[in-house]
């Protein structure tokens, strides 16, 4: 648990330092936010910063779910130069997210109500 409370601590810190991200961009990493924790679960966010990438951005984020400890964990988006919002790929602590998954998630996914819903609030 204490390990939990620096992490949050360290990625608030981060993000209040960092550069101003772009808001349709982070919106779009939040919407993949749901799609990488078990079911029955729910991401929170901690914080998001620039990626180590151009055109990239990090969020670290909480799992949280029924009778389980929380698992902090954390995502990369990359954006393609097609378009600033055009998502170019994903990154998590569980490794990365193929192309045909990325497909479906672009395609049938982070633009409908069900992401909206399902997006965690700005940590």
């Amino acid at each position: 648990m204490r390990t939990a409370v620096i992490l949050a601590a360290s990625a608030v810190a981060l993000a209040a330092c960092a550069p101003d991200l772009d808001p349709a961009q982070e919106r779009v990493c939040r919407r993949v936010l749901p799609t990488l924790v078990a079911e029955g679960g729910r991401a929170r966010v901690l914080g998001a910063a620039p990626g180590r990438a151009p055109r990239s951005i990090r969020i670290d984020f909480v799992e949280e779910r029924p009778g389980r400890p929380p698992l902090t964990r954390w995502v990369v988006c990359r954006f393609s130069e097609m378009s600033r919002v055009d998502l170019g790929g994903v990154l998590s602590d569980r490794g990365q997210v193929g192309e045909a998954a990325l497909y479906l998630l672009k395609h049938y996914y982070l633009d409908t109500p069900d992401a909206a819903a399902a997006e965690p609030a700005p940590g």
